[in-house]
């Protein structure tokens, strides 16, 4: 199998500090702006990303994560308690999905069904570090790291340090 490193530890980096600063200008500030990581590779994104938002604007954004896996359409599962782990209300709130890969969107809209089932934020918005492509829901991204267009059978692998103890997003064909 072809395996090709699409981006390094210091473009996933400066990604992640382009991404922090779109997502500050478009919310005019940090004011009622939450966190929601997608376990598991999406909860490590939403903690870099609000590291990077205390370095620039000295705010702490509430950052949580979000299980998906009983809201996931091709998997029939009991909801056992909330999929959302945060320590603040997401009630009237502008709430940020973080994921590593947006491919079919069905993993945002999973996360999307949560959040409406336990809470009405003011706003959802959707923030991933790869776009790839090949949607079958009409759902897009608002902060995007990069877009990789990519055929169908292939795949993107994303390693984060907290997870995979190193950092990087390679593309296999």
């Amino acid at each position: 199998m072809d395996k090709r490193t699409i981006l390094d530890e210091s473009q996933i980096t400066r990604s992640l500090t382009r991404m922090s600063h779109e997502i500050l200008e478009h919310n005019k500030g940090t004011k009622g702006l939450v966190f929601l990581g997608v376990k598991t590779r999406g909860e490590y994104l939403a903690e870099r990303l609000q590291k990077k938002i205390t370095e620039i604007d000295g705010v702490e954004i509430p950052t949580g994560t979000i299980d998906i896996t009983g809201y996931r359409d091709d998997r029939k599962k009991e909801r056992a308690g909330s999929a959302i782990d945060i320590g603040v209300s997401l009630d009237d709130k502008h709430v940020v999905i973080v994921d590593d890969v947006l491919f079919t969107g069905r993993t945002i809209r999973a996360a999307m069904d949560a959040i409406l089932n336990e809470v009405r934020p003011s706003k959802i918005s959707l923030a991933v570090l790869i776009d790839r492509g090949h949607r079958e829901l009409p759902i897009r991204a608002d902060f995007v790291g990069k877009n990789i267009p990519t055929a169908k059978e292939e795949k993107i692998d994303v390693h984060l340090e907290e997870h995979d103890a190193v950092n990087e997003v390679l593309l296999s064909r």
